[in-house]
């Protein structure tokens, strides 16, 4: 009898790996029932990852919509996974354990059944607690082999980790290839290995499309005896997603696999919707780029994930760069300038850094840094002048033991930056920090959640959380998404022909006399436009009045990319304040850009005299942030 594989629909990371947000939760609910009906999915991926930082950002109770969204498979009998990402939880950034072990208790309770977990570094000390607390909390530990290529990444290399984190009490093993890199014969000799040794471990194959190597790696994968094989459908597969399981499921089965049925009439009523989700206010944030294979891929190793919210964010960049050229008289770039640059950059340094797994949060480190890198290069300025502190620790060890060893240059860098390398275990430097919570929550008289979730949230994302309950984040995001609309009918109205006075008149028509049918030009004489107001020009504005002179001597500490404003990168930290004092190198404040906090310092002493942006405000390049008197 033909040995059977089974399928799980990536609806969560399908969203993610082509753009920014992912559906609300009334969409969810909608396309829920048809994609059980679908009758060929045993699990779904419903939650983790950034998921409910998302559901935070839209305004919406991130806890409701996963009880909501789960619901509906949990009823059905389909398994639901959520990702989550060992020492950092669902977030970019370490998380105490007290809070690391409540999101299993809460996540179980909340529907989710299997936590796929992965350490961005594949350091098992991370991953031992993401075991241990998932089982307690009565979920089903997956933990993830993070998958890459480079000299230290090889099939012993993954064979022995598998092996570690089984006898740490691992129920499954997810090979995850987060770039879609992975050499077909690679990815088969891994699972062999893990099957042959341990042939009673599920193991669960999670690989990207956008390199091109998808389908190949899949059937080796079945071949070599995995058991489940993540999917996605259109129109969100392929391109910097994962490959359609129409395509999956004709390719297994014609290999001898038994696979079940598609019910293709309810195939088709997800593939509806998920556009209608994408026509109704996703697609604003899906760049087109994004729906295209791209074997360039194979050289920077960059995930899928990441890639989706990279060209959405690329703009940005793109034009912070293009200010700065254009205000000195130099060509201007194409995004596709940028984007070879930024490959090329990441290839040039990934080695430097020790080879960390290009998966979250590490590929945003190594992009954000190579980004950093790119643009102050184009500037004139000297690489590694920019390093957030989230990228520090990552260098120095706070993060987990990288695979490689650092460069000479980059120890130098850390060392004249005064940085002491870590060797310990890196959950102990982040202690229990519920009770803080908790007492803000009391403080706040917020409602503790069903299961204490609502906590939970606050810990797991402090300031998202708190944007949320003030109503802030509902109304940036609402902000944002009008400004998309606006650009997109100002583009749609530059791609329409102008209207020609007369354009609309008929310049012949056909005429019946008695049957017979004549064809007759019309001719208007000269039309003159008519006069419109709405066409005249607008009267100039009046010139800006200029600054009062300063009366005395005043420094500014400007902001040296975009991002949002951030006094704090947590709860460790002192806001700075007006009349506080500063001494030349004193950390002043933070912008958060591309999912990190780059740290601010001032140039020179003073006392603070203002402070001009408000905490969570966005920022451009330049603008001045804080005056010292």
């Amino acid at each position: 009898m033909s040995r059977e594989i089974k399928f799980s629909l990536l609806y969560r990371d399908m969203w993610q790996s082509s753009g920014k947000y992912v559906p609300k939760v009334e969409q969810l609910e909608k396309v829920a029932p048809a994609i059980i009906d679908m009758g060929c999915f045993d699990r779904v991926e419903t939650n983790g990852g950034g998921f409910e930082q998302i559901n935070l950002l839209f305004g919406e109770n991130p806890n409701v919509a996963n009880r909501r969204w789960t619901q509906p498979f949990n009823d059905a009998g389909i398994q639901t996974h959520m990702l989550e990402r060992a020492l950092n939880g669902i977030r970019m950034s370490p998380v105490p354990a007290d809070v690391r072990k409540l999101m299993y208790k809460v996540k179980k309770l909340q529907g989710t059944d299997i936590a796929r977990s992965f350490c961005g570094l594949n350091d098992p000390r991370n991953l031992e607690n993401s075991i241990k607390f998932a089982k307690e909390g009565g979920m089903i530990s997956q933990a993830a082999l993070s998958l890459t290529i480079s000299k230290v990444h090889t099939v012993e290399y993954y064979t022995k980790l598998a092996n570690t984190l089984i006898e740490m009490g691992a129920d499954e093993i997810c090979v995850k290839d987060m770039a879609g890199i992975g050499r077909p014969a690679f990815i088969g000799k891994i699972i062999k290995n893990i099957k042959t040794k341990h042939p009673e471990t599920i193991v669960q194959y999670h690989g990207h499309a956008g390199p091109g190597f998808s389908m190949a790696s899949i059937l080796e994968a079945a071949r070599a005896g995995v058991d489940y094989v993540d999917v996605a459908m259109e129109p969100l597969s392929w391109g910097t997603g994962h490959a359609d399981v129409l395509a999956v499921h004709g390719m297994l089965k014609d290999a001898g696999f038994k696979v079940k049925d598609i019910n293709m009439k309810a195939y088709m009523e997800v593939r509806s919707m998920t556009q209608d989700f994408m026509n109704d206010f996703l697609g604003y944030w899906i760049s087109s780029k994004n729906r295209q294979m791209n074997s360039l891929l194979i050289g920077s190793g960059l995930p899928g994930g990441m890639m989706g919210s990279l060209m959405a964010d690329l703009d940005t960049n793109l034009k912070s760069v293009n200010k700065w050229l254009e205000k000195r008289n130099k060509p201007v770039l194409t995004q596709d300038d940028l984007l070879i640059k930024l490959f090329e950059e990441v290839e040039y340094i990934w080695p430097m850094l020790g080879y960390p797994p290009l998966v979250t949060p590490f590929s945003q480190y190594v992009k954000n840094l190579a980004l950093m890198n790119v643009t102050q290069l184009i500037k004139g300025r000297e690489r590694w002048s920019m390093i957030a502190d989230n990228i520090w620790d990552m260098i120095i060890g706070k993060s987990g033991k990288l695979p490689g060893e650092l460069a000479p240059e980059i120890i130098h860098l850390a060392e004249t930056h005064g940085k002491q390398f870590y060797t310990g275990v890196p959950q102990d430097l982040y202690p229990d920090d519920l009770d803080h919570y908790r007492k803000e929550m009391k403080d706040n008289n917020w409602d503790f959640g069903q299961d204490d979730e609502e906590l939970f949230e606050l810990a797991m994302h402090p300031e998202q959380y708190r944007a949320y309950k003030s109503g802030k984040a509902k109304q940036d995001f609402e902000e944002e998404l009008a400004r998309k609309k606006e650009a997109k009918m100002k583009k749609d109205c530059k791609e329409v022909p102008a209207a020609v006075a007369g354009a609309y008149e008929p310049k012949s028509m056909i005429i019946d006399i008695n049957g017979e049918k004549f064809n007759v030009g019309i001719s208007y004489g000269d039309v003159a436009p008519a006069a419109s107001t709405n066409g005249a020009a607008a009267p100039a504005a009046p010139a800006a009045a200029p600054a009062p002179a300063a009366t005395g001597a005043v420094s500014e500490v400007v902001a040296p990319l975009e991002g949002k404003f951030m006094l704090t990168k947590d709860n460790t930290e002192t806001a700075l304040k007006v009349g506080d004092a500063v001494k030349e190198g004193d950390l002043i404040c933070y912008i958060e850009s591309m999912k990190t906090y780059n740290a601010i310092v001032s140039e020179s002493a003073g006392t603070v005299t203002a402070i001009l942006k408000a905490n969570g405000d966005n920022v451009d390049e330049d603008d001045v942030l804080v005056q010292l008197g």
